[in-house]
This record gives C-alpha cells, structure tokens and sequence, in this order.
C-alpha cells in the first residue's frame, strides 16, 4: 500500500471530491454531495417534539434543543421532572466526530483496541499539529512530513482500515477544515481538541473532548455529558470602527475569567448576531473554550446560509431553512437562561488580552498605560496572525487593506510578521486574489496550512531567554506556550490590531488616534480597514491532493503500521482496577505533591517538542508536570521522596518521583489548586499520571474537559468540600478514602471522606464532593471507560 509521504512527494494523491457548478445570490459556488454531512433534521425535530411533551412544553433554549434532540434516550435522561440544566446527566448520540493529528494517535490506539471494524459514526482526521514553522510554507510543509513519517502513515493506514476521512498535511487547521466542510446547523459533534467549538459559529454545538469521549461515539457507545447550564449573551447595536468579533470574545473573556464557563453552554441571541459573519461567529465560539465554556452556539441566521452556500453545501442550508421554519434554530420566546449578560457591540472597542492568561482584558485606549504601569518595555519582537481563531478570508481582507494602506504610504513591517493561513482553500484563494502577495509585499512571512507557532511549533532562534512581547490572533497565552520561552509575553488582539501594530514595532501605538511618522517627516494614520466576508469569485479549492475522498468505505485487509521499534507510536497496554481483595476502597495512596496555582494541560503534558510522542505513552510521560509549581518550596519540576531508597536523593523531578513510586507498585495521589486542567482537551494530561500509577486527583475545583478525562482513564476527581483543606495535606502524606464503597454501590447520600495520615503520626478525616454519575463510577471500577466498554461489547 502506498503511504502517505510517498504519494504526498510524488503527487499522485486521489483528487477531492466531485463538485458541480451552480448558482447563487452572493458568490458564485460549487454545490456538493451533501448527504453525509446534512442533519438528519426529520428525526431531531421528532425527538425535540417528544422532549417538549416530556417537559411540559416549557421553552427551551437553543442549546437545549440540540442537545435534547439527540438524547439516546429521552425518558432515561429527563425523567424525574427534576432540574435538568446543571444537574442531570444526558446520554447523547453525536453525528460525527473530528481529530486532529497529535490527539487522534491516542484516540484511535484505544479505538483499535475495541475490536471493531468501522467507526459508527462519520469520523475524519486532520493534520495539523506536527508541522512547525521555522522559514516557510513550502520547506516547513515538506521538512515536517519527512520527520512525522510514520506518524502520518499510522494515521493514513488507519483511516484506510476504518473508513475515516483523511486530511493530510497542508489542507488546513482542524477547525477551519470543518467549518468549511462538515458543521451544519442544529447537529451535534465531537473533536478532539478543546477548540472544536469554533464550529458553533454555523449554529451548532460543537464540543471538544478527549480521545476516550471521541472513541465512545466512535463505537456507538452513548456519550454522557452533565447537562450544562445555558448563559444568554444578548448581542444589541453593531460593531464599527476598529472593532471585530475577536475583540467581542476577549471583551466577555475579562467579564468571564477562564472559570466563569465551566459547566456552560454560552448562547448568544439578540439583533447583533445577525450583523456578524459566520466565520466571525466562529471565533466568538472558538474563544469560549478560554472561559471554559462547554461550547458556544447561535440561531441560524442569513450569513450562515450565506457562508454554506458560497462552501458547496447548498443542500445542508435548503434542510436548515426548512428545520428553521419550525422553529428547531433558535431559542423559544420565554426561553429561560441560567445568567444572562448584555452587551451593546456599538461600545466595544479593540480588547488585548494578556500576557499568560487569556482572560487579562485591556481596552486598547488603555493598553498602552497598563504597558507603562506595569514596566515593561515598549517594543513589540514580533506579530502573529491566523491560527484556528482568526484566519478566515475576512480576517485576511481585512489585514490586507491595512497593508495597501501601509505599502502606499512607504511603510514595511519593523518586526517579524508571521501569517497563518487556515486551510488551504483559504490560502489558495488569498493567492488568486492577491491577498498574499499584498501581505508579503510588506514583509509578511507566510507558514504552512497548519496550527504552528498556535500550539508551540515555532522554532524561533531569536529572544532565546529574554523577556519580550509578541502580539498574536491567537487564542491561548500561557507561559512557554508559543516559543517555548517562559519570558515571552503573548498579548492576544484581533488580526487588524496585530497587523497595525507590527508596523510601528510598540506596544503603545494606538492605530485609533496615533500616526507612524513617514521617512519624509509626514504623519501617516490608517484608516480602519474593511474586510470581505465572502470572495465576489467564490472560493477555489487549491491543491485538491491534500482532500479526502468524502465517505470512504473501509479496507479491513489494510495493515495499521506501527513500527515494533518505534519510539513515536506504542500499542496501549490496558490499565488495571484499582481494586483488589480489600474492597471498594481505594488502597492507601502517598500525596507526590501539592500544585500550586494555575495549573494548565501545558503544565500537565506540555506540547512544543513533546508533540511527536503523542501517540507513545512511555516516552511523553516523561514530561508529566514539568513545569507546574510545587506548593511545598515553590520550586518548578520538584518533588520529594519521604521514602527514598539508599542512594537516591531526596528530590527529583515529578516525573522521576512518579516513576520512583510506579516501581514500587505504589499508588498515589495528587492534590491541586483551581480549575485544574483548564487549556486544551488533550487527554495525556489524564493518561500520564493514570501511567505512573495515579489513583485520585483531589482539587479546589477542576476544567471540566480535563475533569471527565481523568474519569475515562480510571482516575478519581474529588473536590474539597472546603478548599481550605487543600493546605491540609502535603508531600509524603498517605490519603485512605472512606465512604467510596457506599457511592460504588448506589447508597443515598453516600459521601466521600478523605483519611489523612500525616507523616507527623497526625491523623484527620475532611469531606469531599464528587461528579461521579452511575456510568462514570462503573468506569471507575473497570479500572477505565475503555474497559468497560470491551466488556460489554458481545
């Protein structure tokens, strides 16, 4: 069989799908075979019309709606006539499923080990991450696929066998992929990686998980969600000037904090949303995750049919106008939210947001006194746009205008001006209309259709260990992120703001009211630009090479390549039970550590170069923890051995300590601070301390992709019931449960207490609270999700 880096060097690649000609009001458009990817909305309306019986004909929200229209079973999931929303648990049925490739390694490695021969539902996999920018497009696109061979054959074999589509290197970012291709109003998705909610922006909810969630949809397992509470963001009055979308989400980032979305669904309605793109909805949605929102969605409005039409999928908007009629894609009048915040988009100004925390908002009227203040220098080292949040054709009209502007007045660029562009339909026709040229004629540098400096895939040889500012359209800013340089300060802006800025090299320069001086002496101001939501030609397809066939069927003789001495991919050993002959409590555990503060999934298993070993368990937990804070000294990367043996030192790093305890079969607990786990979905946060032999994680409180995670992977998240206690317990302690037998076996207001053994000899008890549902604490007991779904499979 030939593999993928070979057809990809030779260019005999199959060619996309087939697409005819047709007719539209906005933009010329090729319309496709849309029976894959168009809502089943005959069988969700009957589902929601049952559910409305069900609750009395109460209105629902438009989250609620779609989420209830596909309930597996309505009666299980809603009976009771009890609060819902923040309480129950739903077991749902998603339409389709999308990986990226870092998290896809793990997910279909698990998926291989349930022993079926197809996905259930359809699935498609994106290559995005393992591509890393150094100096180009062209060479970065060809050097990383030589050095993600076998990876990349993995994934390809892997599809072949199970009949997932497959996006190969250079199509284009995950989430631009599916928004261009498969979200569709009112369905229900999955994507391993915590920004597939950017789909919300075609009115759906879209939500991003761990591989074990995305290989319960991918056997035909119902997905349990707890039904999250719905915020309604009323949008009134119109963006203008300066202002954008991306400045929207950064504004509600600050209003919100990274916690304030946790356990939410964000449902914006009101006259605004109808004023916004669909590709601007989409980074709205995208955003959400840094609040922690379980995803974000939107009534279907005219630029979403727009948006579908001018993308081939006229067929899903004629379905939706029609579910539409019915009333399926938007909220009922009288809908009642959990919280409901207004925001008049004719106040809002452009927001940046940063350094190291998404939610640190500052008006940009404001941000150059905030610099001040703060003592940092005024020097901007480099400017950043695209990536899955801010890379749409309207993005990049927009930046372009300000380059005409610049290039007319004599201007280039006085920092690096690094551009992504999201997919390669994107990028081709950014070429076709200039739009590329433009930006390089100011001194843009344009990257490969890839996620890049994003995720940490920048190797960048300059500001090595220096405190410096980049201005980015990313969405995320934790330390070490971008480059990994713990003194780099990532400030987070719309495309426009991070363009405009790159031309004055200061942090200070405010495009609204400041001039650039011209080599002539003359003052020189941009007038804010004005971009195109949709191209007048319509989009071109690119380099179809790099497209799948739609709906592939399975080849089951295909052989899945994993090399037996391969140090990128490992077949999955199962995890085992916790349990032995003492019962249903946990044996006791010894407390590696306490963490201090922030606590992210890039502090848990950090990305960058870690990136190729995603789909080998043993070598990325060597990097478990690394750079989280231990409570207990404040150092970073340390942890203590109270029970060293004779020639081992009495500190190591974590996962030294980690992999001290595994050898001694010693199981053990971690105990942490607030929003635990909050950044991506990435699954190996949970997997690598599940691998060294982590039993229970107890915290202030927990992310919630990163809380069901660890649930999946066999590993028990208790919260303190006063997070006072979470100082209580330290390094060496040894942590009994008491009352988890009575939760395993069903019994009513059964409570889990903790039993502290100090290493003084003092002894305590402190209460704990839990999310644990019915199905959760059989995974638990099964010793994984994974487990349990092998044992009830015939």
């Amino acid at each position: 069989m030939k593999m993928l880096s070979a057809t990809l060097r030779n260019s005999t690649l199959a060619a996309g799908p087939t697409l005819r000609r047709s007719l539209a009001t906005h933009a010329p458009f090729y319309e496709k075979d849309c029976s894959s990817i168009t809502p089943p909305y005959a069988q969700l309306i009957e589902k929601w019309e049952h559910v409305r019986e069900l609750l009395n004909n109460r209105p629902l929200t438009l989250a609620e709606k779609i989420l209830y229209s596909h309930l597996n079973d309505p009666e299980k999931s809603l009976s009771g006539g009890g609060k819902i929303r923040g309480e129950s648990y739903l077991q749902l049925t998603p339409q389709r499923v999308a990986m990226q490739d870092a998290s896809a390694q793990m997910a279909l490695l698990q998926f291989m080990s349930a022993g079926l021969s197809r996905c259930a539902v359809p699935t498609s996999i994106h290559c995005d991450h393992l591509i890393q920018a150094i100096d180009g497009a062209e060479s970065d696109l060809k050097r990383s696929i030589t050095s993600n061979e076998e990876v990349f054959d993995f994934l390809e074999s892997a599809a072949r066998k199970y009949g997932i589509e497959f996006w190969k290197p250079g199509s284009g970012i995950i989430h631009q992929i599916v928004l261009e291709n498969y979200a569709a109003p009112g369905m229900l998705m999955l994507g391993t990686d915590s920004h597939t909610p950017n789909a919300g922006g075609l009115g759906l909810l879209a939500i991003g998980v761990g591989g074990a969630d995305a290989v319960d949809a991918m056997t035909g397992t119902p997905w349990e969600l707890k039904a999250p509470q719905v915020v309604g963001i009323h949008l009134t009055g119109k963006l203008s000037g300066w202002a954008t979308p991306k400045d929207l989400i950064l504004h509600l980032a600050g209003k919100l904090t990274v916690r304030g979305g946790t356990g939410r669904i964000l449902e914006y309605f009101g006259p605004g949303v109808a004023n916004q793109s669909c590709t601007g909805l989409a980074t709205v949605a995208n955003m959400g995750a840094e609040v922690g929102a379980t995803t974000s969605t939107f009534p279907y409005t005219d630029n979403m049919r727009a948006y579908l039409n001018a993308t081939g999928r006229a067929p899903v908007a004629r379905a939706a106008d029609k579910a539409a009629s019915m009333g399926f894609l938007n909220a009922d009048e009288g809908a009642e939210y959990d919280e409901v915040i207004e925001i008049n988009l004719s106040e809002l100004e452009p927001t940046i947001n940063g350094p190291f925390t998404p939610d640190l908002a500052t008006p940009l009227s404001k941000f150059g006194s905030f610099v001040k203040e703060r003592g940092w220098k005024d020097e901007l080292s480099a400017g950043l746009i695209g990536s899955c949040t801010n890379s749409s054709y309207e993005d990049m009209t927009r930046v372009a205008e300000l380059a005409k502007q610049a290039k007319a007045a004599g201007l280039a660029t006085k920092v690096p001006f690094l551009c992504t562009p999201g997919s390669e339909q994107i990028r081709a026709t950014m070429e076709r209309d200039g739009v590329i040229n433009t930006l390089e004629d100011v001194g843009a540098v344009v990257l490969a259709n890839a996620c890049g400096p994003c995720i940490g895939q920048w190797k960048r040889d300059d500001m090595k260990g220096e405190e410096n500012a980049i201005l980015t359209s990313f969405n995320r800013n934790f330390k070490s992120r971008n480059d990994g340089n713990q003194l780099t300060m990532n400030f987070l802006a719309s495309p426009t703001i991070v363009t405009a800025m790159a031309f004055s090299g200061s942090l200070s320069f405010n495009p609204m009211t400041d001039a650039l001086t011209l080599p002539s002496g003359q003052l020189f101001r941009f007038t804010p630009p004005a971009g195109q939501d949709l191209p007048t030609e319509g989009f071109t397809q690119g380099n179809t090479d790099y497209y799948p066939s739609p709906t592939p069927e399975p080849q089951p003789e295909t052989e899945v390549i994993i090399r037996a001495d391969s140090q990128r991919l490992e077949l999955l050993e199962p995890f085992s039970s916790h349990f032995g002959d003492r019962g249903l409590e946990l044996p006791p555990l010894k407390v590696l550590m306490r963490v201090r503060g922030k606590c992210t999934t890039d502090h848990i298993s950090a990305a960058g170069p870690w990136l190729k070993y995603k789909g080998h368990l043993t070598n990325i937990s060597e990097n478990l923890l690394i750079t989280a804070v231990n409570d207990e000294g404040g150092n970073v990367n340390v942890a203590f051995d109270h029970d060293r043996a004779a020639g081992e030192t009495e500190t190591d790093t974590i996962p030294a300590v980690a992999k001290r305890f595994k050898a001694r079969n010693q199981p053990w607990t971690l105990v942490v601070d607030d929003n635990y786990g909050e950044g991506s979905a990435r699954e190996h946060a949970a997997l690598q301390p599940r691998f060294y032999g982590c039993a229970m994680i107890v915290a202030r409180s927990f992310a919630r992709i990163h809380e069901t995670n660890l649930k999946k992977q066999g590993v028990l998240p208790l919260w303190f019931a006063d997070k006072a206690d979470y100082s209580r317990i330290g390094s060496g302690d040894v942590v009994e449960t008491i009352g988890l037998a009575d939760l395993i076996e069903g019994r009513q207001n059964a409570a889990v207490k903790l039993k502290v053994t100090k290493r003084t000899g003092e002894v305590f008890e402190i209460l704990t609270k839990h999310t644990m549902s019915e199905d959760q604490l059989k995974w638990f007991c099964a010793g994984s999700a994974l487990n349990f779904i092998r044992s009830q499979m015939p």
